[in-house]
């Protein structure tokens, strides 16, 4: 297998990157960006697996997983982070990822995990539904509607403007603000966004 790993914690790139290495036929390479990703992409393109970590310098959220899955097809994106919210994470699946590997997974299973998505499997651990890797908790679960609110709030659109493309009025959308605010412990709806983005919400 050829392994693109996508990681900005140095320490970590390297040991992943060594322990796939040291496997029988697996060539792994690593970048610590999303730009330095499409570059890698365009020089190598027998990659067959890309381990995406979230927290990287230039990811913007889904909008850059969705590229990423684009612009590495057919190779198959994995998402490779420490947790994320489980919307974020169905949606990921739907926009074509093929899985969620945790940071805290031993090495020694990393490789039999590869194999499996390489294989044309979908792999997400069992706990990736529980509060252990929803930062939010199922307290403070989001709906649909408000994550949609929340992602048009931190693309900087106004209430009206919010309300316009939902078809809509200001009011129910201040009141899906509140709601959001009090769900995240956010303060106001730019430390909502700020809380979101931090967490992988949007």
């Amino acid at each position: 297998m050829k392994i693109l790993l996508a990681d900005d914690h140095n320490l970590l790139a390297e040991a992943v990157g060594n322990m796939l290495n040291a496997q029988p036929g697996n060539v792994a390479i690593t970048t610590d960006s999303y730009d330095g990703i499409l570059s890698l992409l365009s020089e190598h393109t027998d990659v067959d697996i890309v381990l995406l970590d979230l927290k990287m310098p230039g990811m913007v959220g889904l909008a850059s997983v969705k590229s990423v899955i684009e612009k590495s097809a057919p190779a198959k994106v994995v998402l490779f982070t420490g947790m994320v919210d489980r919307h974020f994470l169905h949606s990921a699946l739907e926009l074509g990822c093929k899985g969620l590997i945790p940071k805290t997974m031993p090495l020694q299973s990393l490789n039999s995990v590869l194999q499996l998505i390489n294989s044309g499997q979908v792999f997400v651990p069992m706990d990736a539904g529980t509060p252990g890797l929803d930062k939010a908790g199922p307290e403070h679960d989001l709906t649909e509607k408000e994550l949609f609110v929340l992602r048009l709030a931190a693309d900087g659109l106004t209430n009206k403007e919010i309300a316009r493309d939902m078809g809509t009025n200001e009011v129910t959308i201040k009141m899906h603000m509140r709601s959001i605010c009090k769900k995240l412990n956010a303060r106001n709806r730019a430390h909502a966004a700020m809380i979101s983005r931090e967490r992988a919400l949007i």
